[in-house]
């Protein structure tokens, strides 16, 4: 391909909008284009290295026995409201009507036109197990739309739907879609951390995402210094280090008066005592419910365990009206003394402590707070955030360490939740001609944000370094000066290695230096130089984008020395953390 007649339109400033390294580097190497907040056009060399992601996923779930299908991203919203998640998701799912006033969404995923395909045709044991997948367009109306292709409104996704009839065989059949995905993303240069996750809005009975570990990502993720614990901070759980103070006799609750005193800091001032010796009441409002959380004041409560924990579709700090309603005061809450209202405790609150606790009065508290005998709680369970340092629950020797990562992919097992009575209702008959019900699990990845990850990895401060798997050439021979001699030896090396490589001519009649920058910025693995002062002595210069190394050859050993480069770059699947199938 020749520069000249690409569509390749660099930019040598830094677009305002764009704030982490791989929007910057997409945007200044004309691989994409902002059409509105979140919404981008994948430019020609953006699409390439799109369709090299997918040609890899298509590679490895393939390999597994994926059968690729197409799903329409209209959904009759009839379908949605079977599985209650046209009522539960929020508005980052498109509602609309057409001109009849039918109702429709915009998919955000496609487990309910998947669902109703099973419906229609896995009617019997012999049907399965059977995965299907595609890698189509994704519609979400995303609140803050950031970090270019990492948090956008549209978007290519791949997703999977496997069908099994027991959960054995979807036990069996999860660690072949995990090894692909490990293997997908190897394939792409990417790093992943694989780690224990909430499955969210997805529902199912357990989930993992993969991670790659980096500054700008939004997740946040805990691993143990000495075992292999990883997992999400919404899932993750620590050891939390028990407090035992309880004198022998101890003293009577006492009420206080606190006035204008409701931070835990100030409050810790107040008594001279430090933050494990409060009992922090958090109200929440779980789909219409008050319910209170009690947490020791050393933690903070976790939304996400919270809401798993109750089961509940739409969870929110109360409002101040509905506490006073109930004759409470916010800064002042407690469970003391408190009847018919929900209240969920932590387990990090032990009876072997004293507390002080809002006394729910106006401007008190209450002291020499004993668990057992001042109050007590039916509902106790881990709902606590987890801390930098906390011991591994898992190992018991190691602390956890809190990370920041970006969500390349995640899989769940959903069992029978889109596929009960009670949501789309898909049965089979089993070999003894009984019905029973198809479990299924669900796979994800984002293709674009595979393409920002990537970028993201591997960079330097001139440009994309990418994984020879995803550059949208491997080769850029360079043509330096007009002279007939370089213009005539880069067309025939051109030619030749067009045979073999994908290879981009950079035929412009620019100077040596802006060509230079510019397959610094495009990041195309192996960078070939042609130019007088070299072919006086028949030789070239041959860069290695990755290492930096520049390699003077003669002519006559381009080809060899071009494909000892590409097979260093050649990414390995070995020594990954596979799940034994």
């Amino acid at each position: 391909m020749r520069y000249s007649r690409y569509f390749i339109h660099t930019l040598f400033e830094v677009p305002k909008e764009a704030e982490i390294p791989s929007h910057i580097l997409l945007l200044r190497g004309s691989y994409i284009h902002p059409v509105a907040a979140g919404i981008y056009s994948l430019l020609p060399l953006g699409h390439r290295v799109a369709e090299k992601v997918k040609n890899i996923m298509r590679d490895e779930l393939n390999a597994i026995g994926g059968m690729e299908v197409t799903l329409p991203v209209l959904n009759p919203a009839e379908l949605w409201k079977k599985t209650r998640r046209y009522f539960d998701i929020g508005p980052e799912l498109f509602r609309i009507k057409d001109r009849k006033e039918r109702e429709f969404v915009l998919a955000m995923t496609h487990e309910e036109v998947i669902t109703d395909i099973a419906k229609q045709f896995l009617t019997s044991y012999r049907d399965m197990p059977v995965m299907l997948y595609q890698i189509h367009t994704k519609i979400r109306d995303e609140a803050r739309p950031r970090a270019g292709l990492l948090r956008v409104r549209e978007f290519f996704m791949k997703d999977g739907y496997s069908f099994h009839t027991h959960f054995d065989d979807l036990d069996a059949y999860y660690p072949k879609i995990f090894n692909a995905y490990l293997r997908i993303f190897a394939r792409c240069g990417l790093k992943a951390v694989p780690i224990e996750a909430d499955s969210g809005i997805m529902g199912g009975t357990g989930s993992h995402e993969f991670m790659l570990d980096s500054p700008h990502g939004e997740d946040r993720f805990v691993v143990c210094t000495q075992c292999r614990y990883r997992a999400n901070t919404e899932k993750a759980a620590g050891l939390k280090p028990m407090v035992e103070d309880v004198p022998d006799n101890p003293p009577a609750m006492e009420v206080v008066d606190t006035p204008n005193i409701r931070t835990i800091t100030a409050l810790m001032e107040f008594f001279g005592i430090s933050d494990e010796h409060f009992l922090k009441t958090v109200a929440y409002e779980a789909d219409g419910e008050l319910v209170l959380a009690v947490i020791r004041g050393d933690f903070a409560v976790s939304g996400t365990k919270l809401t798993n924990h109750l089961k509940a579709v739409h969870l929110d700090l109360a409002p101040e009206g509905l506490l006073l309603e109930k004759g409470l005061h916010p800064g002042f809450l407690s469970p003391v003394g408190l009847k018919n209202i929900r209240i969920v405790m932590d387990n990090s609150v032990s009876a072997g402590a004293q507390f002080v606790a809002g006394a729910n009065q106006l401007d008190k508290h209450l002291k020499n707070v004993l668990y057992g005998r001042d109050f007590t709680v039916r509902e106790i369970t881990d709902i606590a955030e987890v801390r930098e340092g906390d011991g591994c629950a898992q190992c018991r020797r190691g602390q956890l360490e809190i990370r920041r990562g970006i969500e390349l992919g995640h899989t769940f097992k959903l069992g029978t939740k889109y596929t009960a009575a009670d949501t789309m209702d898909v049965t089979f008959l089993n070999a003894q001609g009984e019905q029973n019900r198809v479990i299924m699990g669900c796979y994800g990845i984002g293709v674009e944000r595979l393409m920002a990850s990537a970028a993201e990895q591997w960079h330097d401060d001139c440009g994309i370094v990418w994984p020879i798997s995803l550059a949208p050439f491997q080769v850029i021979v360079t043509a330096i000066g007009n002279k007939l001699e370089v213009l005539d030896n880069s067309e025939k090396i051109y030619s030749r290695l067009n045979a073999t490589y994908e290879v981009l001519y950079d035929d412009r009649n620019d100077s040596p230096g802006v060509k230079l920058k510019d397959a610094d910025l495009l990041g195309i693995p192996v960078r070939v130089v042609i130019s007088q002062k070299l072919l006086k002595n028949d030789q070239l210069e041959i860069k290695n984008r990755k290492t930096g190394e520049i390699t003077i050859c003669s002519k006559d050993r381009l080809d060899e020395t071009i494909a000892g480069i590409i097979e260093e770059l050649q990414p390995t699947c070995e020594g990954l953390p596979y799940l034994a199938e």
